[in-house]
């Protein structure tokens, strides 16, 4: 998912190359989607939107965790500090839309049998 919206970015500054790119370090963080299918039992009941509202919560709130960690020992692969809707550089609110439905991707992805 990272290395296509990257590359994207890419296209967008008309670099026909699409280089995508990602850090190992994304590898554990977005392993991180399992706890989606665990939460889903659970949640199962309640409207989609609102469950893509818990998820974005849920995403960027680990982001920020995540960073934070990764950027006291300087390994953090992401800076949002241009962005206007940042937050310490760790996450943007205005993804907050794009996680939801990131999480409800997910959600499809690891329950379908649930």
């Amino acid at each position: 998912m990272e290395i296509i919206y990257t590359s994207l970015d890419s296209f967008r500054k008309k670099d026909m190359t699409l280089m995508g790119n990602t850090s190992i370090w994304m590898f554990p963080i977005y392993g991180m989607a399992f706890v989606i299918g665990e939460a889903y039992p659970l949640m199962k009941k309640i409207p989609p939107l609102f469950r893509g509202g818990i998820y974005g919560a849920g995403i960027l709130s680990f982001e920020y965790v995540s960073g934070s960690l990764l950027k006291k020992h300087k390994l953090c692969p992401w800076d949002y500090s241009k962005a206007k809707l940042n937050v310490n550089g760790l996450i943007r609110l205005d993804y907050f839309p794009l996680w939801m439905g990131a999480g409800l991707i997910f959600e499809r992805i690891l329950c379908h049998d649930k």
